[in-house]
């Protein structure tokens, strides 16, 4: 996932506004007691999303895939007033960590956390949304992609983690060609193809693809 030196990755973050004590909070907990923590936003992704929803200033968001909630605190800091922030995981062993910190965040009324499959619950969702941010199994992007793009607003935003997928989307950067390399693939040229939105593929961390629909 690194894609740039170390040194100048350490400069970037130090040039960037810090996290507060509570993403502290959670990214530090989800390194020391949580499995794959690399799943983690961090620091620097987790600005640039927080930065993109107060730009944006959505009503309604929805996170497909929330782990330790990092990236829903982050998303959440450009809610709107009276907003909502559906965010659905498969995951029901983080739960209680998960909604612990949403609590603490003071955001337990604005945030609607769903355990269970995305697939089946995204449809279920009887939202107009303003912001999407995918970042779950690589599998089913252009599922998950295909679920919300018709309940994205005319100039909402659709986006996507891990669409570099550790440069293995490069074949230089793979041994072979696995099942969800493959997946990404055909979802960044999807999305690339897609004559409903303007999109651009920013290669932060692991790589962020931000859509716009028209």
């Amino acid at each position: 996932m690194e894609f740039i030196d170390e040194e100048l990755q350490q400069y970037a973050e130090d040039h960037t506004s810090p996290e507060s004590e509570l993403l502290r909070k959670v990214n530090r907990q989800t390194h020391l007691n949580v499995m794959k923590p690399r799943m983690l936003s961090g620091h620097l992704q987790g600005r640039l999303l927080a930065m993109f929803s107060q730009m944006i200033q959505p009503k309604q968001i929805l996170e497909v895939g929330t782990y330790t909630g990092y990236s829903a605190l982050c998303l959440a800091e450009g809610l709107q007033q009276g907003g909502t922030l559906h965010t659905i995981d498969i995951n029901e062993e983080l739960e209680d960590r998960v909604r612990s910190y949403f609590e603490e965040a003071g955001l337990s009324e604005s945030i609607k956390y769903y355990i269970g499959n995305a697939l089946e619950i995204i449809p279920t969702i009887n939202a107009t949304l303003d912001l999407v941010f995918i970042d779950a199994d690589k599998i089913n992007n252009a599922n998950y992609y295909d679920l919300v793009i018709d309940k994205v607003r005319p100039g909402g935003y659709i986006i996507a983690d891990n669409v570099l997928w550790s440069g293995k989307v490069l074949e230089k950067y793979r041994k072979k060609l696995d099942e969800d390399t493959a997946a990404l693939l055909a979802f960044n040229k999807k999305v690339h193809d897609d004559a409903r939105v303007d999109n651009i593929l920013l290669p932060v961390r692991d790589g962020l693809l931000i859509a716009r629909k028209k």
